[in-house]
């Protein structure tokens, strides 16, 4: 362990507090209209959080291969709790969109798992860090939507369509990096997949 991965941990720890802050804000007395910037801070604290992990790391030369699996399960895990809270009301984006980031994580994370098991790691590819970047662009536009919505500006119906089509950006994006990935990690997979167990 080092400080670059205890951020790192930190991240993955405090990701369900913005599903929480949003499904429950109304039994935490928190107004409608506070709620976006309240959001917004906490999108704020785990970008920070991701950017200062990665510089610690290259910074004072504290790469390790934990780092590696942890710091792309720690945007996993953030981003699907976001999409995953943007499921209910009043965002209610569709489960199917949500399943999406579900399925390419999982299949990667499990991926890079028993690859790291086997005694070789797979790094992270670029596709995968602009998709980790578009996800968090995603959220944020649709939080931000969330300030005209609470102020009676913007009705719920135009919210949910907009933020489908943000979001769905995102997912075919997501998509698209999976598929990148498992492509440029073929020699790796077949390696696993011929290997004796």
């Amino acid at each position: 362990m080092n400080l670059a991965n205890t951020i790192t941990l930190f991240r993955i720890f405090v990701s369900p507090i913005f599903l929480l802050l949003y499904v429950e804000y109304q039994a935490w007395g928190i107004p409608l209209q506070l709620l976006p910037y309240l959001l917004l801070t906490l999108l704020a604290v785990f970008e920070l959080s991701d950017a200062l992990d990665g510089y610690l790391a290259r910074r004072y030369n504290q790469v390790t291969d934990l780092g590696k699996l942890l710091d792309p399960m720690a945007d996993s895990i953030y981003h699907i709790s976001i999409f995953l809270a943007f499921s209910v009301e009043p965002v209610r984006l569709p489960i199917y969109l949500v399943f999406i980031f579900v399925y390419r994580d999982s299949v990667i994370s499990t991926l890079r798992t028993v690859c790291a098991l086997r005694g070789f790691t797979l790094a992270a590819r670029a596709s995968g860090k602009a998709k980790s970047v578009i996800q968090a662009g995603a959220a944020v536009i649709v939080t931000v939507l969330l300030i005209p919505f609470s102020l009676g500006h913007l009705t719920q119906a135009t919210l949910r369509w907009s933020s489908m089509a943000v979001v769905g950006v995102a997912a075919l994006y997501t998509l698209f990096s999976g598929v990148e990935y498992l492509v440029a990690n073929r020699a790796y997979i077949r390696k696993l997949l011929t290997s004796q167990s």
